[in-house]
């Protein structure tokens, strides 16, 4: 039986946005959050200033609108793996687990400093509804 997935298909913040690869699944770049950032609603991602976060495509930019790019936070240097979980980054706090990687949501781009490209954001692709959908 499969699990059942319950959401909702937010509004668009771009047509199209920049990848490294025609799929947008390869790391384009490391960036360090400059300033904090709390998400305004569920398409993004809540960021601390000093924290690394990978990124995987910037949204094009287009009338009125913010540049945002998508990406998810980098985990610490203090997490650990834990046997039989998918996750390849957990941290405890008192007796709970915190998942610290595997969302992946937006930014505003001008709060963040790239410290590392890994690749060239030279692909051109569509965005889609699933890239605003919200769980």
């Amino acid at each position: 039986m499969c699990p059942l997935v319950t959401g909702i298909f937010m509004d668009k913040l771009a047509s199209k946005k920049l990848c490294a690869d025609d799929d947008c699944v390869y790391t384009i770049s490391l960036a360090r959050a400059e300033e904090d950032y709390n998400a305004p609603d569920c398409r993004f991602i809540n960021i601390k200033k000093g924290q690394l976060i990978y990124v995987y495509s910037k949204l094009v930019k287009e009338k009125d609108s913010g540049e945002f790019w998508a990406g998810s936070l980098k985990p610490d240097e203090d997490c650990f793996e834990v046997p039989n979980y998918t996750s390849p980054c957990l941290k405890v706090y008192g007796e709970q687990y915190e998942d610290h990687m595997g969302t992946v949501g937006y930014f505003p781009s001008s709060l963040v400093s790239e410290q590392h490209v890994y690749q060239e954001a030279n692909k051109t692709v569509p965005t889609t509804d699933i890239d605003f959908f919200c769980e």
